[in-house]
This record gives structure tokens, C-alpha cells and sequence, in this order.
């Protein structure tokens, strides 16, 4: 082996060597050292805080609870009414103003009236003219009559003038009828509300002929008050909306954007009387009164229905159940701040509030946060204080609870560099 091998081999040894100390030294395997970091974790064990899970916690209470079902559903008025003319003629004049609410009988609009009225008096001065005929003509027939009775009239000449008398009460009649139609055709120049409502924006300017084959329409009367809001839901919730129906008015709750601020409440009123095949949904409308006109006609809204509600029931924060291979469970908390797993069965359950339906009792606590390192059996420290009577648990969310372990983290530290020191 030459001079240089020898070399390397030497600083390779000596590399060895210094390795093996190193470890030895971090380890405390070196007779008269400690590990280097010993003293630290010695502390941190000796405080008791290792293995501490920090979590969040709700009382299980018993609670009423409504079972709802919701939908999206469509606004639609009323009545809508597109009011056309039924004559024809020039507008004179639109009596309303553009969005403004009408009651039923209001004026909206004139037809020039000049022909209308015009053939209105002809068939009155028809009908005085066939009057005066008339009158003579019942005079001669009291004439004859009297002829008639000493011979002096034939009873030829007594019948015609009683069928002549027959023949002009029955033109007076007609004469009449030709009034009430005059009158009824010059009424129509004058177009009137058939009810209640908010006009919309004019579709036609005055000065234009309009006619009575226009389908464009003057305007669009919509009523507003009540109006209906219009939603589907699957046949499967047939059987419980119908149940609903039977025990009374079921209530209907109009909801914002955010499917939680109400906007009005109704009444459900009609059941469709078919379901629809293609989809398998049967159509619901609801009545609201719509006082402050907070629902409009085409508007979508998120609808909430009531069916029943559940009496007494055990109810915990959603997020503090959970769900495994073998189903749904919760981690209780127990004596001396242990968390133990305990499987439950669930009933009805929405993004706050879950019903217990087995598997818990009223004032135990329950865990609602913190499960990334929560096992069954572990130490636990509990952030909040849940008391039974505590609503805003049942309905505190998980960002919440972690946001408030959040702000509390830098106290915990703190607390846990105290008593390392």
C-alpha cells in the first residue's frame, strides 16, 4: 500500500471516531455528559402539559326542535293584468303615473269618444222616435176596439193594428237593446282598473291609434298584495307536507340570501294536484300578505317549510358529532378532563344542531373542536365553560370555536413558559 492510501485510510478512521463521539455525546451515552437536551424535555415533562389536547365544549340539553324542509322557490303575483283597449280609436289621455298603485275602478286611459257618443245618441233618438210611433199606434188600436164593439170596424182592421202595435213595442225593445250597447261601447273609451294593483311602465304614448286587435297592451296592472311564492319539492315529502296541511296552516318562511334572515312568513295553500314525472317533484305555492312589499313578482327566494316539531329531544352542537367505520359518535367529557368516545344514533341534523336520537344524556359535555389530535381516553383542557342553559353552543360553528383557540393560544404559551421557568 503507498504513501497516500495510508492517508486516506487514516482520514477516514478519524472521521469515524469523531462521528461516533458526536452521538455519543447527544445521546448521554459518553460517561460524565447529560444529553444535550436533556434538561428541556426533563422540564417539560416534569410541568405535566405534554399530551394536553386543548378543545372546545357544548352541554347536550333538551330542546324543542322544528323540522323543516327547504326549497327555492319563484314570486309570482297575484293577478296580472294587461290592459288593452277594446275600441278603436285615437288615446287622448293616460291618466296614471308609471309605477304608481291603482285601485280597482281607477281611470287609465281615454279613447276619443266623439264616434261612440255619436252612435249612442243616434240609437237614443231611435228609440224616442219609435216610442212616439208607438203611442199613436196604441190609440188607434183603443179606437178600433171601441169600433169594433158596434160594428162599426171590421175584425180585420182591429187585428192589424194590434200586430202593428206588437211590431213597434218589440222595435222599442230592440231600440233599447241598441242603447245599451251604444252605452257600453262609449264606456269602453274610458278604460278602467279591474283591480287593485301597481301599474308598471307605459307601453304605448299618447296621440298613437290603438286598436282592439293590439296585442301590445297600454300597461300591466300587477297585484302585489297578497302575492304567491311558487316551489317544488320531491315526492318523497309529499306524505309530511300533506300532514302538515291536515293539522292546519302550515307556515312558510320566505328567506334572504343568506337561507337564515326571514322575510316574511306565509301560509301554504295549495297542494299541485299531480306530480310531475319528469322530475318527480309536485309543485307547492304559498300565500303572503307582503305588507311591506319585500317579496316582487319573478323574484327567487329561499323558502323554508314547517312539517312538525320535535318535542323534548336531546340536541348537540353539529360539529360534535362525528363519523367512523362503525357510524356516528361523540367524545364526551368526562371526570378529571378525559375524553371518551362514545357512539350515538342521530335524527334530524342541519349545520348547527343535531338531535340525539340514543347514546346521550341531557348535561353531559360534549366536544366540538380540536379532533385532529383527540383519541379516546386522552387528557383534555376544555377552553370555554358550557352550561346547560348555553344556546349560542348549539349554534357556535367550528371556525368560531377555532378562532377563539386562536386568540387564547398566545395565553397558553405563556402560561406553560411560566411554569417551565
Amino acid at each position: 500500500m503507498n504513501r497516500l492510501s495510508r492517508r486516506a485510510l487514516l482520514a477516514v478512521g478519524a472521521l469515524a471516531i469523531v462521528g461516533a463521539l458526536a452521538w455519543a455525546y447527544q445521546t448521554g451515552r459518553l460517561p460524565g455528559f447529560a444529553a444535550k437536551n436533556q434538561g428541556p424535555v426533563a422540564g417539560r415533562s416534569g410541568g405535566g402539559r405534554e399530551g394536553i389536547v386543548t378543545v372546545t365544549a357544548a352541554t347536550a340539553r333538551l330542546d324543542d326542535v322544528p323540522v323543516t324542509i327547504d326549497a327555492v322557490g319563484t314570486v309570482q303575483a297575484l293577478n296580472t293584468v294587461t290592459i288593452r283597449t277594446q275600441v278603436d280609436g285615437r288615446l287622448m289621455r293616460l291618466a296614471f303615473t308609471e309605477g304608481q298603485d291603482v285601485r280597482k275602478g281607477d281611470i287609465l286611459a281615454e279613447i276619443d269618444p266623439a264616434l261612440y257618443q255619436a252612435q249612442y245618441d243616434q240609437a237614443v233618438a231611435k228609440k224616442a222616435q219609435d216610442e212616439a210611433n208607438l203611442a199613436n199606434a196604441r190609440v188607434d188600436l183603443a179606437r178600433y176596439e171601441r169600433l169594433l164593439v158596434g160594428a162599426y170596424a171590421s175584425k180585420q182592421q182591429h187585428a192589424t193594428q194590434k200586430a202593428t202595435v206588437a211590431q213597434l213595442e218589440a222595435l222599442v225593445r230592440a231600440d233599447k237593446a241598441a242603447i245599451d250597447n251604444a252605452k257600453t261601447t262609449l264606456d269602453y273609451a274610458t278604460i278602467r282598473s279591474p283591480l287593485d294593483g301597481r301599474v308598471g311602465i307605459r307601453l304605448v304614448d299618447v296621440g298613437n291609434i290603438l286598436h282592439a286587435s293590439d296585442q301590445t297592451g297600454i300597461v300591466v296592472i300587477t297585484q302585489l298584495k297578497p302575492i304567491y311564492v311558487v316551489f317544488t319539492l320531491p315526492q318523497q315529502a309529499l306524505p309530511a307536507v300533506q300532514k302538515a296541511q291536515a293539522q292546519g296552516r302550515a307556515k312558510v318562511s320566505a328567506l334572504g340570501p343568506d337561507n337564515v334572515t326571514p322575510i316574511e312568513i306565509g301560509e301554504l295553500s295549495v297542494i299541485d294536484n299531480q306530480i310531475d314525472q319528469q322530475t318527480g317533484t309536485v309543485r307547492i305555492k304559498a300565500t303572503f300578505a307582503n305588507q311591506t312589499l319585500s317579496l316582487w313578482p319573478g323574484q327567487f327566494v329561499n323558502v323554508r317549510l314547517m312539517l312538525d316539531t320535535l318535542k323534548n329531544v336531546i340536541v348537540t352542537p353539529s360539529p360534535a358529532v362525528q363519523r367512523g367505520p362503525n357510524g356516528a359518535f361523540v367524545y364526551v367529557a368526562g371526570p378529571n378532563d378525559i375524553a371518551t368516545m362514545r357512539e350515538v344514533t342521530t335524527g334530524r341534523q342541519d349545520e348547527k344542531m343535531a338531535v340525539i336520537a340514543s347514546g346521550l344524556q341531557p348535561g353531559e359535555v360534549v366536544i366540538t373542536s380540536g379532533f385532529s389530535r383527540l383519541t379516546d381516553g386522552a387528557k383534555i383542557q376544555i377552553m370555554n365553560a358550557p352550561t346547560a342553559a348555553s344556546a349560542e353552543d348549539v349554534g357556535a360553528s367550528g371556525e368560531d370555536q377555532r378562532s377563539n383557540a386562536a386568540r387564547e393560544a398566545p395565553t397558553r404559551r405563556a402560561r406553560g413558559n411560566r411554569t417551565q421557568r
